[in-house]
Order: structure tokens, then sequence, then C-alpha cells
């Protein structure tokens, strides 16, 4: 009976064990499950979160910005304003290409035109002078083609001549001047139509809301800020087609005042 009621022990206790071991297993699959569908869900999740992030990111990107402002601010006042940059950039980026093919290396014309004197004669300096680009080569074009006439006669010429020159140099400029003028007066004018607007609104409600003056104060402030943009981003080139304007004179005051010497010392071998 004793060796009966041991073996029934040792049965129930195995029972028990693999009972329990079967519940551990059976927990510790649920939490496998658990932790699979968790990260499941975070890999799922997380392609959305870059979705919608990306989204954010195009939805605010600058073009679309820039044609909401564009829209808010009034087609009819934005449209001038946006005419006028059109216009001034287009005027700038002529004058920029133009100054720069004026551009003249003046000491190795200086040095062209000399050896050319001295080695073949005035026929052959006019010769490199027609070949040169640039308002230089074409004032030392002039003055070498009344060195018959005498040095007081070519000095009045090239004098004569650098100032046409000068005047297609600065050609245009007034043009970019008006615009920048013009950019924020647009801009001005579309402020005063937004507040006048806003005014209205009061005037027809009785009463001040701030949700009726809103709109025709926004109105007035977009249109405010694009013209001054554009009027600081001609100011821009204006200056640098002034500046480049102001070197090249300079380039022809002093290249004239060399031929002048060269044309003496030519005079005098003669």
């Amino acid at each position: 009976m004793k060796k009966l009621f041991a073996f029934i022990a040792v049965i129930g206790m195995l029972s028990l064990g693999a009972s329990s071991y079967a519940v551990a297993q059976d927990e510790t699959a649920e939490t496998t499950v658990d932790t699979t569908q968790v990260a499941e869900e975070t890999t799922v999740e997380e392609p959305a979160a870059k979705v919608m992030e990306e989204e954010a990111i195009e939805s605010t990107s600058f073009h679309k910005v820039v044609k909401k402002q564009f829209i808010q601010g009034g087609a009819m006042f934005m449209s001038f304003v946006l005419l006028a940059l059109i216009l001034g950039l287009a005027l700038s980026i002529e004058r920029i290409i133009y100054l720069n093919l004026s551009t003249t290396n003046t000491k190795k014309l200086i040095a062209n035109l000399e050896d050319a004197l001295n080695n073949g004669g005035v026929e052959a300096a006019k010769e490199v002078c027609r070949n040169t680009r640039g308002p230089i080569a074409s004032i030392f074009y002039q003055g070498l083609d009344r060195i018959d006439e005498g040095i007081e006669v070519v000095e009045k010429s090239v004098v004569s001549y650098g100032s046409v020159q000068m005047g297609l140099l600065e050609k245009g400029l007034s043009w970019i001047g008006l615009m920048i003028g013009l950019a924020p007066m647009l801009g001005f004018m579309g402020t005063v139509i937004g507040m006048i607007d806003a005014f209205d609104s009061i005037q027809s409600m009785g009463t001040i809301s701030p949700a009726a003056v809103a709109g025709g104060i926004k109105i007035a402030l977009i249109t405010t800020v694009s013209g001054l943009i554009v009027a600081m981003i001609l100011q821009v080139f204006y200056n640098y087609c002034t500046a480049k304007v102001d070197s090249i004179v300079n380039n022809m005051e002093d290249a004239s005042i060399s031929l002048l010497d060269i044309l003496v010392k030519y005079n005098m071998k003669k």
C-alpha cells in the first residue's frame, strides 16, 4: 500500500509539472503573438507617419506658399507687382549681358594698337579696332579716322564719341529705376484698397469685429511686402549695372588719354 501511495504521489507531481509547463508555454506563445502584433502595428504605423510628414512638407513647399500668398493678396494688384518684377528682371538681364560684352581688356588693346600703328600704320591700327569688341575700340577707331586733321580734332572726336558710348551704356537703366519705384507704389496702393475694404466691412456690420477686418488687413500687408521685395531685388541689379557702367567709363577715359599720347608720339616720328 505504501508503494502504491508513493507511485500515485509521483504521478500527481508529474501531472502538475506538465500542466505548469503547458501553461507557461501558452503564456510565452501569447506574449510572442502580442509582441509580433505590436511590431507589425508599429511597422505599419511608421510608413504612415513618414507619408504624413512627406505630405506636410510638400504642402508647405515654397512655390505653393508663394502661390497661396499671391492669391490671397488679390489678383489685380499682385499681377501688377509681378509684371513690374518680370519687366525689371528682363531689362536688368539685358543690361548685364550688354555691359559684360562691352568690357574690354584695355591694356592688351592699347599694346596691340601701338604695335600695329608702328609696324603697319594707321590702317593696321584701324583693323585692330575693328576686330575688337566694345566701346573703347569704337572710340579709338573714331580717333584714328581723323588723325590727318590734327591732334585737337582727334581729341574732340574722342570726347564726343565717348559721350555717345556712355549714353548707350546707360540705356535702359532709367526703366529699371522706374520699376524699382513703381513696385512699392503698387504695393502701397493695394494696402490702401485693403484698408478701405476693412473699413467698409466695419461700416456694414456696425461693430468692430476682428474677423470682419482681418481679410482686408491681410491683403494690405501681403501687397506691401510683395512690392518691397520686388523693389529690393531690382535694386541689387540696378546697382550692379551702374557700377559696371562707371567702371567702363573710367576705362574709356584712361584709354582715351593713352590713345592721344600714342598718336602724338606717332606724329613726332613721321
